[in-house]
């Protein structure tokens, strides 16, 4: 464990909060200004495979969560160090997604976005699994839901060109 969360234990939960609050930023960034994706995401066409608009929700609410905990449990391993780069670059690709897909309409460009954010996640747990492996097990669903939203977002660009 870091000095810092060893000498302050009620910093180790500050800055859980702050891991909480930069995931929801990513979030709430992703969707700012984008409004009506349901109503988008119902409008165009998918591959049969295509999961309902109200999903989404859930998955991400948990996959955020553990996107969180993730990076706490590094940071409480090795505090503020370049182990975190992976996973701030990550995050950013996580946001601009959104604001691609749904807000521009840009859905080719979006999929350049979520090939990179895949590669950045793979860049993420191959850091975290050197530094703290459950960090590394706790991004393996996001990773996986991020592969099926690339082939998601792969076909939807094809369909819809």
């Amino acid at each position: 464990m870091n000095a810092a969360a060893q000498e302050r234990p009620v910093l180790r939960y500050v800055v859980l909060a702050g891991f909480l609050a930069a995931v929801a930023v990513a979030a709430v960034v992703g969707a700012v200004g984008v409004q009506g994706t349901t109503d988008t995401y119902r409008q165009l066409e998918q591959p049969a495979w295509a999961p309902p608009s109200w999903l989404f929700g859930p998955v991400w609410t948990v996959l955020y969560a553990m996107i969180a905990v993730s990076g706490w449990l590094v940071w409480r391993q090795v505090g503020w160090s370049r182990e975190l780069v992976p996973y701030g670059v990550q995050l950013v690709l996580n946001a601009l997604w959104t604001p691609l897909f749904f807000g521009s309409g840009l859905r080719g460009l979006a999929l350049v976005d979520i090939v990179l954010l895949w590669l950045g996640i793979a860049w993420t747990v191959w850091v975290f699994r050197k530094v703290r492996p459950v960090a590394a097990a706790l991004l393996l669903p996001y990773w996986a839901w991020v592969s099926f939203a690339t082939a998601l977002n792969a076909s939807i660009w094809y369909l819809n060109r």
